[in-house]
């Protein structure tokens, strides 16, 4: 009888950047599974998340770009921790749509992300 295979994709205490994740925050846990499909050629905007959030991209390629120039790219298969207080944002520029599902760790009310539209205007 086949047995379940299990594989792990990431385990860390960083995000991609190298930075440390923060602290737990007190109070009641909300947890938010979000699936995100990215058209070719098709960005988010500039922004940052309060919370700690994690991901696994099932298809395609995906570029993720800090405020000052620094970059990621996810590739299919790939788990990816996102930055947590950094400006930065995610684009396709692969070949085909990028599907990406992330796991955020919230509370009640906090958002999942805060934008920032006038970024865009002081990035490289």
């Amino acid at each position: 009888m086949e047995q379940v295979e299990t594989t792990e994709l990431i385990r860390t205490s960083q995000s991609w950047d190298g930075a440390e994740l923060p602290d737990y925050p007190q109070g009641r846990p909300e947890l938010v599974a979000m699936k995100y499909v990215f058209p070719t050629g098709k960005k988010l905007g500039w922004h940052h998340h309060d919370v700690m959030n994690y991901g696994v991209l099932v298809q395609g390629e995906l570029t993720i770009i800090t405020q000052d120039g620094t970059e990621k790219v996810v590739h299919e298969g790939e788990a990816v921790v996102e930055m947590v207080g950094t400006v930065h944002h995610g684009e396709n520029r692969g070949t085909k749509p990028a599907i990406l599902y992330m796991f955020y760790l919230s509370q009640k009310d906090v958002p999942l992300s805060v934008q920032h539209p006038d970024v865009a205007n002081f990035a490289k």
